[in-house]
């Protein structure tokens, strides 16, 4: 598929939307679809100079990151934030510790991090 207009690349930012939250997962055809209007989006604003958008967590940790350098903390200043010892939250981020389900509410709580990517990632 190939955008040639903005009005393609609307139509295709809207079908991509209602895939992404039809869900396609388990539907081969939806998937390739779903892929064929990623790159083919990518290659528009390509085209257009537009900077992609970057590739979105897809760990709790990766996410704890996230939040970390929007919110401008350190690292430190996050673990009080979260109410953890420093040692434990550097653990968490490593992967080397789970996270509780204290800490859990906590992360949904201050950071506003999604209670369905927690459980999900957790």
């Amino acid at each position: 598929m190939v955008l040639q207009t903005p009005t393609d690349y609307r139509i295709a930012l809207r079908r991509l939307d209602a895939l992404a939250t039809a869900g396609v997962e388990g539907n081969a055809a939806l998937e390739a679809e779903f892929r064929e209007l990623i790159l083919s989006i990518d290659t528009y604003e390509g085209k257009l100079g537009l900077l992609p958008i970057p590739n979105l967590p897809t760990s709790l940790a990766e996410m704890i990151e996230l939040k970390r350098q929007q919110m401008r903390l350190k690292q430190k200043d996050l673990a009080q934030l979260l109410e953890v010892p420093a040692g434990r939250l550097s653990q968490i981020l490593s992967g080397k510790r789970r996270v509780t389900l204290d800490l859990a509410k906590r992360l949904y709580e201050r950071l506003g991090i999604p209670s369905d990517f927690i459980l999900k990632n957790a």
